[in-house]
């Protein structure tokens, strides 16, 4: 039963939003969405600026993480090498944008010391990465089946009926009645938050909503 309501409430939202091209891809000043982004591993330099944009994702919506990443990239520093070389400071200004940004860039700086092998633990252990930071990282930026749970994602979720406690609880929900396929946790992920926007608000607008038919309304 568990196992038919997750996957049906995926075809509900895939049929609604269609795919959705998520994690976009930073090129020429802008962020460029592509359907058939998930299947292609980002090249060295794009999982760079993802992991990147993973921090400055932390707390805030994605609109304000272009606007840093925009400021960046204006500045020449979209690389490892170019923001080791720049004043923390400076980039904690560069990032102003992104919210928190006196803590992001010393998340940054501590992100760029990382030259450990790609892993959910490796990742862990760095100051400033928590597990949705973590999981953002290995699933959009290499292509690990590891399920980002957001805030977006825990309150659907509870709506829907799935009353969990905790980030492991909610990841243990997706891994253990989904295939462990990378491309389909980055677009059911990406599609949550699309749901997230349009309808699943904190206060939820109800009426169009695709997941209606699978909803306990659990506010």
């Amino acid at each position: 039963m568990t196992e038919t309501k997750i996957y049906e409430a995926y075809n509900l939202l895939l049929k609604s939003f269609g795919r959705q091209g998520w994690w976009p891809r930073f090129d020429n000043n802008r962020f460029i969405y592509n359907k058939d982004f998930k299947n292609s591993k980002p090249s060295e330099d794009e999982a760079f600026v993802i992991s990147i944009s993973a921090i400055l994702a932390q707390n805030t919506n994605w609109k304000n993480v272009e606007k840093a990443v925009i400021n960046l990239n204006k500045e020449n520093l979209l690389s490892k090498e170019a923001l080791l070389k720049i004043d923390v400071g400076k980039l904690a200004g560069l990032i102003k944008p992104a919210g928190y940004f006196n803590q992001k860039a010393k998340k940054i700086k501590e992100f760029l010391k990382f030259n450990k092998e790609i892993s959910r633990e490796n990742l862990l252990e760095i100051w400033g990465v928590g597990e949705e930071t973590a999981d953002s990282i290995l699933l959009y930026a290499y292509n690990f089946p590891i399920f980002v749970i957001d805030a977006y994602t825990k309150r659907i979720f509870n709506r829907i009926g799935f009353k969990l406690k905790n980030y492991k609880e909610f990841q243990e929900l997706f891994h253990k009645n989904l295939v462990k396929d990378y491309k389909l946790f980055n677009e059911y992920h990406a599609l949550l938050v699309e749901l997230a926007k349009r309808n699943c608000r904190k206060v939820p607008i109800c009426g169009n909503c695709p997941l209606n038919q699978v909803c306990e309304k659990l506010i």
